[in-house]
């Protein structure tokens, strides 16, 4: 049976990391998200997800460098205030969930694989909500959204990694129908 949650934003969280100097991951989390997640755990063509995270939202607990990542070097969130990802394809593969779709950053729009958990049993809150979980991960390369600011290091190499790794941990609402 399908069923359809929006995101609960106040417990869920967006979050990436990035290597800094070629030698540590720095961390980062986007405070605001919102969409829906259509989900038919008998038939997987049927679900759907549609989620947009306010990208200057951007928190990496370190002023300066969110003030940079928040320029026109990077997510420039003047101009892309948005970015977006859509998912319309879940297959079953083993313990988790394949979810194909389309991530657009900086009105960039490339095909992103993300590795979903199974959506937890329903649960109903302390208000009567009922409300499922999940956790997804993918990877991505920021030069091919168009984040390709970067600064050469005395020793050699970069200040900036290239891979970006993305936790997702969502827990929706159901929609009353």
């Amino acid at each position: 049976m399908t069923s359809l949650y929006q995101i609960d934003s106040t417990h869920s969280s967006a979050n990436f990391s990035v290597k800094h100097m070629m030698i540590a991951k720095v961390h980062g989390s986007f405070e605001k998200l919102s969409g829906k997640f259509i989900y038919d755990p008998q038939n997987l063509s049927k679900s759907r997800v549609e989620a947009a995270i306010e990208t200057a939202s951007i928190s990496t607990r370190e002023g300066q460098r969110d003030n940079h990542l928040k320029s026109a070097d990077f997510l420039n969130v003047e101009k892309f205030p948005v970015m977006t990802f859509v998912g319309s394809d879940f297959k079953k593969k083993g313990d988790e969930i394949e979810v194909r779709g389309k991530l657009t950053i900086k009105d960039i729009t490339k095909d992103v694989t993300l590795m979903m958990e199974e959506p937890s049993a329903e649960i109903k809150d302390p208000r009567g909500n009922l409300k499922i979980g999940l956790s997804a991960k993918t990877k991505i390369n920021r030069k091919d959204f168009g984040l390709s600011w970067n600064g050469a290091l005395e020793i050699g190499g970069v200040l900036v990694g290239e891979e970006v790794s993305i936790a997702l941990d969502i827990q929706f609402i159901k929609s009353v129908e």
